[in-house]
């Protein structure tokens, strides 16, 4: 299947990448994102080893070197701020950090810059109302009342995507865990050099990000699933720290502005059976949400768009291309879901408690593993 047109539903982290490695094989490839300010969720997200071989592999590997803060190892801290484990991690290629802090706009700026350069078409504020597949191609109606004829689709519309509900009504909604994550920008210290971790029904960690930047994370409980204002939420996340450890505890006060806050409910999904019908195909958070405990969500969707390309280039038919890369990310998604899951209940106390130290290696462990 050579220079496919290719629609790829969302403009995020998975459907960028899915655009430059579609783009790079040749393809001729449109990105449609809802958003009409094109705006960027979140803080900060760590990168590991495994996502800088696949940057390699996209061709993007400066970029992610030129943006981020590289670190080696992750400190896991109990409650009371003893540090009781640095877990190394794998480097997967030779002469470059095992992990990446990087911030989420940079991300965002260089993967969207990025798919532009390999050909990608971005169109803003647009949806797909429609898709009618008849097995030689899908026409997709826009909600713009225009339509356009492509090869393919690539559903990379995320945890509440609307093309997986267009392909596949049948699948399950992704489900809330009882937990949320509250994130916020700080000066970086000299010695956070590696991801803090704090274990406990609280997680908490620092994440570097630049020579002069790191972030908090906080995973809280949320019976209910609560809403909070957004004028509450600096108030709302320094009282969540009132019982954190003397280093997170330091940071409260700083904590003023409600703008600053990244609050987000955590939730999981992850589709057992197809992960395409007909020409439509599915990656990302689209069928394999994960909580962010190992910090591999937007790896997995990474890896998802290198891999879709190369069975792409590999098969014949569309079939043949989805089938295969669905088996080739199957096991390998589905652990870090789990996984991360597990981490999850731990902390809630719903689950049987988990080893972190012993999780984060295991992990390591599995995504060292070619993709």
């Amino acid at each position: 299947m050579q220079a496919q047109k290719i629609l790829i539903v969302g403009g995020g982290i998975g459907g960028l990448s899915a655009a430059i490695a579609l783009g790079n094989a040749g393809h001729h490839v449109t990105v449609i994102e809802k958003d009409p300010d094109w705006q960027v969720y979140g803080v900060g997200i760590i990168q590991q080893a495994n996502v800088l071989r696949a940057a390699q592999q996209l061709g993007i590997l400066d970029d992610y070197l030129a943006s981020g803060f590289g670190f080696e190892h992750v400190e896991v801290y109990l409650p009371d701020g003893r540090c009781v484990a640095k877990v190394p991690s794998h480097r997967l290629v030779e002469g470059l950090p095992a992990n990446l802090g990087i911030g989420r706009r940079a991300l965002h700026e260089l993967l969207g810059r990025r798919a532009k350069a390999a050909g990608a078409t971005i169109r803003l504020g647009l949806t797909a109302s429609a898709l009618q597949d008849d097995g030689a191609g899908v026409t997709v109606q826009f909600s713009d009342g225009g339509s356009e004829r492509f090869d393919l689709v690539v559903g990379a519309d995320g945890l509440q995507s609307r093309t997986r509900s267009q392909c596949l009504p049948d699948a399950p909604s992704p489900q809330f865990t009882g937990q949320a994550v509250w994130r916020h920008n700080f000066a970086r210290p000299a010695d956070v050099v590696g991801l803090h971790a704090y274990e406990g029904p609280i997680g908490m960690g620092l994440v570097p990000l630049s020579t002069d930047l790191m972030y908090l994370f906080v995973t809280t409980p949320e019976p209910g699933n609560p809403r909070y204002a957004a004028d509450e939420l600096a108030t709302a996340m320094r009282a969540k720290l009132a019982q954190a450890a003397p280093r997170i505890a330091a940071l409260r006060d700083q904590i003023t502005d409600p703008a600053e806050v990244v609050y987000r409910p955590l939730h999981w999904l992850f589709l057992e059976g197809p992960w395409h019908h007909g020409r439509v195909v599915l990656l990302g958070d689209a069928v394999h949400t994960t909580t962010p405990h190992l910090g591999q969500g937007a790896g997995m969707a990474i890896e998802d768009a290198l891999v879709l390309a190369d069975e792409i280039d590999k098969q014949a038919t569309p079939e043949a291309a989805f089938t295969a890369y669905r088996d080739r990310r199957y096991e390998r998604c589905r652990f870090i879901v789990e996984a991360s899951l597990s981490l999850c209940r731990s902390q809630l106390g719903t689950g049987p408690r988990v080893d972190q130290a012993a999780t984060t290696k295991a992990m390591f462990d599995v995504v060292a593993q070619p993709i």
